[in-house]
């Protein structure tokens, strides 16, 4: 079975995790993929397979025999799709040699212009899988689960030789805790990759440092006949603290390694206000001055309108991971060989988010992030190439022959 005729089984399967709940996985539609998955590595033949109460689940295929001392590769994906637009009734739609023009999707109203997507001119003569225009697709990550799962039935049914491999798929990784309770005993891996990326060409080892922050703001409401003096009003200060922001320095505004303030949300009264933010950047000493930033916000709100006017809560998220990956850059490497033996040129793209990867190169697993072949994801332009899906797999394979060496 080739990848992308799993990417088409797996995404009709409905995993959207949910936000701001503390259980793992945060919504147990993700065991039923799990599940299928775990059948599916037992039927191939993989050994030790396993989903556990967090639903992540596992399987390993043994080395060959006289490689049991090589490295033990592991490769990652996650199970769920973003909990902010649909997941449920997925209807994908193969196009088969795209010519390079709009493409409807279904009934929806949506196309997919390649003027307002200019990278499709780069898949005329392609299959693509798009959506219906009405949900996800869910290549993002089902494409990097499809293409692990490709290559463990590849080199078993082919008998191609191998070291050791560890494979998981993950929950929850659209709400940022898909690495949080992954077993890296029971996985056993050396090094790992996770496949939640873009072209295949790419290899992730940057991501953003990250914080959410929480800004309150605590008025006085007062009758606005007599409130001369008196008055503070809760949402106008909001404002005063949003407009001290930089205004360059916002996503719509900032690309490649460039960080950003981003307002996600606000509510407020004269009597109280929130503003909730998310902080972004590359660079550990610039992530640490827009930290610095907001607290100084504070400080002067406080001083201008009295002690306690405001609130500032920071809650780091992750780290770059090329701080932990910094002594084991021999695993991008070995990444870009396996890229440039599927004659492509590899290019080390930083991921403007973050990945599984990070926090597990945090926790001490070496795991830069590889492309899987899908666009637009995160809603109802996500489409995937059934060329790109199989030069992933390729790649895969590469990486696991190169590791022989």
């Amino acid at each position: 079975m080739r990848a992308y005729e799993r990417l088409i089984r797996y995404a009709k399967i409905h995993t959207a995790s949910a936000e701001d709940l503390s259980r793992t996985p945060t919504t147990e539609r993700q065991f039923d993929l799990a599940r299928l998955l775990a059948e599916e590595m037992r039927e191939l033949g993989l050994e030790n397979v396993k989903v556990d109460e967090h639903a992540y689940t596992y399987g390993f295929l043994p080395a060959n025999e006289g490689m049991e001392h090589k490295p033990c590769i592991g490769f990652i994906a996650h199970l769920d799709t973003i909990p902010d637009f649909s997941g449920e009734n997925v209807q994908p739609t193969l196009v088969p040699d795209y010519d390079g023009g709009v493409i409807p999707l279904g009934d929806s109203g949506r196309v997919l212009d390649p003027e307002q997507f200019p990278h499709l001119k780069e898949l005329v003569g392609h299959t693509l899988i798009t959506t219906d225009g009405t949900t996800v697709l869910g290549a993002d990550d089902k494409a990097g689960v499809a293409e692990i799962m490709t290559l463990a039935e590849e080199l078993i049914r082919e008998k191609l030789p191998h070291g050791p491999i560890a494979l998981c798929f993950t929950p929850d990784e659209e709400v940022g805790h898909g690495a949080d309770l992954l077993d890296l005993e029971a996985f056993g891996a050396d090094f790992a990759y996770t496949v939640d990326g873009g072209e295949p060409w790419e290899l992730n080892c940057e991501t953003f440092n990250a914080a959410g922050a929480l800004l309150e703001v605590n008025g006085v409401n007062i009758h606005p006949g007599s409130a001369k003096g008196k008055m503070i009003n809760a949402s106008l200060v909001a404002m005063e603290a949003n407009a001290m922001l930089p205004a360059a320095e916002r996503p719509e505004h900032t690309e490649g390694h460039e960080g950003f303030f981003h307002l996600t949300e606000m509510k407020g009264s004269v009597e109280r206000a929130e503003l909730h933010y998310i902080i972004r950047d590359h660079s550990a000493a610039e992530f640490d001055s827009r930290e610095r930033c907001l607290r100084q916000i504070e400080k002067f709100l406080n001083e201008k309108y009295g002690e306690g006017t405001v609130k500032l809560t920071i809650r780091e998220q992750y780290r770059n991971m090329i701080e932990a990956l910094a002594g084991h850059m021999q695993v991008v490497e070995l990444a870009e060989k396996a890229i440039e033996k599927a004659g492509l040129a590899p290019q080390r793209v930083p991921v403007r988010g973050g990945t599984d990867g990070s926090h597990l190169s945090y926790r001490g697993l070496p795991c830069p992030n590889l492309g899987t072949g899908g666009y637009c994801c995160h809603g109802p332009y996500e489409h995937a190439s059934v060329e790109k899906m199989d030069q992933v797999v390729r790649i895969l394979h590469n990486i696991v022959a190169l590791n022989l060496e």
